[in-house]
């Protein structure tokens, strides 16, 4: 997963970046200049990069679009790979047929590789079956706001859908919490690479609740929890959204 716009170190105003998700090693890895104050502009977050969310208070019929964010990595030769928190553009459509489930992933400014659409696309489709809902007249558009990058790997794609179906419920999450984790086709949360340094990113970021998969990678080493900071281990979606949202997943 690649994200530039935030990172446990700071980007000086020009960089070349070598970016890729840390989950996906099969994904060639490649060198691209990367301007902060380009990305900046083309988020629109020129005031202390603050999340600019949008949250649906009832259940939603019309479009509605809010930043998603999401952890990753960014590695670089011959050093540890770099945390970073970045953002998605999402876009979400409750429409008044039901013919069926769409989601659109945009191929510019950024894109999304093969393997992080299929499980963003499955990801969404487990959440609603284990919310009870069905996504049958959902659309969601989601783009990539950082021109030239490409996220690769799973591990957004619990963030992802738990933003969908929060926005169908009508819930919010705060814009100070977080998630990385993928979803398996019975609801759990399974592990990821790299969280001790997703965590530390997340921090920088000023992100207080960090909800990781309860089932630790084998790569990762043992780390500490930052001062101020609340990592929430989870095995379920329902542990997820409540983590993230205050909220059941399943209406009582």
């Amino acid at each position: 997963m690649i994200a530039t716009c935030r990172s446990a170190r700071w980007l000086m105003p020009t960089a070349t970046m070598r970016i890729r998700e840390s989950e996906d090693m099969t994904a060639k890895s490649t060198q691209i200049p990367v301007r902060l104050d380009r990305v900046l502009g083309t988020l629109g977050l020129a005031l202390s990069l603050q999340l600019a969310v949008t949250v649906a208070t009832a259940a939603v019929h019309a479009h509605v679009e809010q930043l998603v964010p999401i952890l990753g990595v960014s590695p670089s030769r011959g050093e540890e790979p770099t945390g970073v928190v970045a953002n998605l553009l999402m876009s979400f459509e409750q429409r008044d047929d039901s013919s069926g489930f769409v989601v659109i992933f945009r191929r510019e400014p950024g894109r999304f590789s093969p393997l992080a659409q299929t499980a963003v696309h499955q990801a969404i489709l487990r959440a609603a079956r284990v919310a009870g809902l069905s996504p049958d007249s959902w659309t969601v558009v989601l783009a990539v706001p950082y021109p030239g990058l490409t996220i690769y790997g799973d591990s957004l794609s619990g963030m992802v859908a738990l933003s969908v179906v929060a926005l169908a419920k009508g819930d919010a999450i705060a814009p100070d919490r977080v998630m990385t984790g993928s979803v398996t086709p019975e609801g759990h949360i399974a592990p990821v690479g790299s969280v001790p340094q997703k965590v530390e990113a997340a921090n920088h970021a000023h992100m207080r609740r960090i909800v990781v998969p309860a089932q630790v990678d084998t790569g990762d080493s043992d780390w500490e929890t930052p001062f101020l900071v609340q990592v929430s281990p989870v095995g379920s979606l329902s542990e997820a959204y409540e983590a993230l949202t205050d909220q059941p997943l399943h209406d009582p």
